[in-house]
């Protein structure tokens, strides 16, 4: 783990595994810690991985004052590419990091080798949104840290999920505690969100796309990523049934499967 001084930022980084690069970008509020170790040591074996913390998250040093944008959280990812001597990577995306890796396959397309786009949306009126109920959920703020990580819990996965992998819930909450956000931090991060909206620009997007989600996702209902598919020329998209926001882990050997052999089919200089 390294901090990379770039624009107004110290990134906090990570680099595991050796070949062509893929980039990780992760959600609204989430530190590099999230992503599933499984996933990252799979793709690790034949890709140089790179994993970070977006503006405001984790251990990345951000200025305090400010607002921030999915095109400044896109900048943001470029400027770590460069310095890391990244010319052109495969992009992945998850949430709000799928958002913000729309935002940079618009601005950057000769840096994008394919782009994957999980569990995300365009924002803007065309998106779904999630329920008064869910909204209600992601906005409370109170019990702590323990009751955001279990609402976080009921957002993230299925409770039939939950209920059968307890040891996993207990490595994942060692994760999430390493590096929460601040209050402050997920306030700027969600306004970016609310703010952002890629829909009339996604036809603009022609490197090969993967976008995937989980039927029962109640954060980023799956109509959204069925939206993307529609406006992406030539986007595939993959259903995973029965899974919830984050179905990367729920159904982690489909996914890595899937992903790897996109990635491996589209990959230039492999």
């Amino acid at each position: 783990m390294e901090q990379i001084a770039v624009r107004d930022l110290k990134i906090c980084c990570k680099s595991v595994g050796d070949g062509y690069p893929i980039v990780l970008i992760m959600g609204l509020t989430a530190s590099m810690d999230w992503w599933d170790p499984e996933l990252i040591d799979a793709l690790s074996h034949k890709y140089h991985v790179l994993i970070f913390d977006n503006r405001g998250s984790g251990r990345t040093v951000a200025p305090d004052e400010g607002s921030f944008t999915c095109e400044m959280f896109a900048d943001d990812t470029i400027a770590l590419m460069d310095a890391k001597g990244i010319e052109r990577a495969n992009i992945l995306g998850m949430s709000m990091g799928g958002l913000i890796a729309q935002e940079l396959a618009i601005k950057y397309p000769e840096r994008v080798n394919s782009l994957i786009l999980a569990c995300t949306f365009c924002g803007g009126q065309h998106m779904i949104q999630a329920s008064d109920e869910v909204m209600k959920i992601m906005m409370d703020r109170s019990g702590g840290i323990d009751g955001l990580f279990g609402r976080v819990l009921k957002l993230m996965f299925t409770k039939d999920f939950l209920d059968a992998n307890p040891d996993y819930v207990l490595d994942f909450k060692e994760r999430y505690l390493r590096a929460p956000i601040s209050d402050v931090n997920s306030v700027r991060q969600f306004i970016a969100c609310a703010k952002a909206d890629t829909f009339d620009r996604l036809p603009e997007i022609k490197n090969p796309t993967l976008i995937a989600t989980g039927t029962d996702d109640p954060l980023i209902p799956p109509q959204n990523s069925l939206i993307l598919a529609k406006r992406i020329p030539g986007a595939k998209l993959i259903e995973y049934k029965g899974c919830s926001h984050d179905f990367i882990s729920q159904v982690r050997d489909a996914f890595i499967k899937d992903l790897l052999g996109f990635i491996s089919f589209n990959t230039i200089d492999k």
